[in-house]
């Protein structure tokens, strides 16, 4: 992977929290090299808890309030809320013009989002973030007259170069985040409301399943990724 730095990244998520479980090792480590990172969270996570004394609204208001959190440890620089409720993202025109209108604001060179296509069974929202986030990166937010509209808001055609897919079952890039892995760590516990161990578990849990793949940079923990270089 060539420098990081004063690269654009978004990166788009399902709910709260699923960012930092899958990439936010890489997330931070880009960061610390001086990337300028954006994350759009598609929704607002306001079925994520079993506690039958919290309604939805209040759980949407703490896992916001989590996720901002999160993002300081991260180093991300601004977060974007869509706000759509749990379990109810849809492949049609306003979601897909959504992440088109964020893509083209702030022109990533580089969009790390969730697989689509994990095998037996997903969570729909995961499904419905990744296809049509790779629908919005190609080919609607390059085509001019895919939402012309948004031509008149100063909204120009922009090519992403590169995407990362976590989660993915065929993974065929790694980054070490040797360095970076307390920092994940760090920010996934900011989700407090989503976490059923201790910190102490959840390290030892994780530092399982990266190291798995650190071999595979000459490292002890890597983050898997699907890699997709957008051509045309």
């Amino acid at each position: 992977m060539i420098s990081m730095e004063g690269k654009h990244v978004l990166v788009i998520t399902p709910h709260p929290d699923d960012a930092e479980s899958g990439a936010g090792g890489t997330i931070s480590k880009w960061s610390n090299q001086g990337a300028i990172i954006t994350l759009v969270v598609c929704t607002n996570g306001n079925k994520g808890t079993s506690d039958r004394s919290i309604s939805s609204e209040k759980i949407a208001s703490i896992r916001r309030s989590e996720q901002l959190e999160a993002a300081k440890v991260l180093g991300i620089e601004k977060v974007v809320f869509l706000d759509h409720p749990d379990q109810g993202l849809t492949d049609n025109d306003e979601f897909r013009k959504q992440l088109v209108t964020q893509i083209r604001t702030y022109k990533p060179d580089v969009v790390i989002t969730i697989d689509p296509e994990r095998k037996w069974i997903r969570h729909r929202d995961h499904y419905m973030t990744g296809r049509v986030a790779l629908d919005a990166i190609f080919p609607y937010a390059r085509d001019y007259l895919a939402y012309p509209d948004l031509i008149d808001c100063g909204l120009e055609p922009h090519k992403v170069l590169k995407v990362f897919l976590w989660g993915t079952d065929d993974p065929d890039t790694f980054i070490d985040i040797d360095e970076f892995f307390q920092t994940k760590i760090d920010a996934l516990y900011c989700h407090a409301s989503q976490m059923s161990s201790s910190k102490e578990q959840g390290y030892a849990r994780l530092a399982k399943r990266f190291s798995e793949h650190g071999a595979k940079v000459d490292s002890k923990l890597a983050e898997p990724f699907k890699l997709i270089t957008v051509r045309g």
